[in-house]
């Protein structure tokens, strides 16, 4: 019986980053990072909040990816707290100083009788 039920899926934060500097190009907005809890990695799903309000994305359940993640100008796999970083939030450029990015991690959690 407990192979046929649906497992449940759990949001598990894994990492926070505070934006410090944000540098805009002709193509992208770069934030400039430091990573305060956590370890952040390429292929996290994110949320940007600004004063503590979700910004981006707005529907219910969803979430963002990340476009880059580098250290210096190396394009990197993850990058752990205590350390700065450089990121881009694809397709979304309205990015401000102070605000946080917090990584999550989709965890399926077997359901029992």
């Amino acid at each position: 019986m407990e192979g046929m039920l649906e497992p449940t899926v759990e949001e598990k934060e894994v990492a926070t980053v505070e934006i410090r500097e944000v540098f805009k190009f002709d193509k992208a907005s770069v934030a400039g990072c430091y990573v305060t809890e956590g370890k952040v990695k390429r292929d996290s799903k994110i949320r940007l909040f600004r004063d503590g309000i979700l910004i981006y994305p707005r529907q219910e359940g969803a979430f963002a990816e990340l476009g880059s993640l580098k250290r210096f100008k190396d394009d990197v796999k993850e990058v752990s707290a205590g350390y700065e970083c450089g990121l881009t939030i694809r397709n979304f450029a309205d990015i401000n100083p102070s605000d946080t990015i917090v990584a999550y991690e989709k965890q399926e959690v077997k359901r029992t009788l």
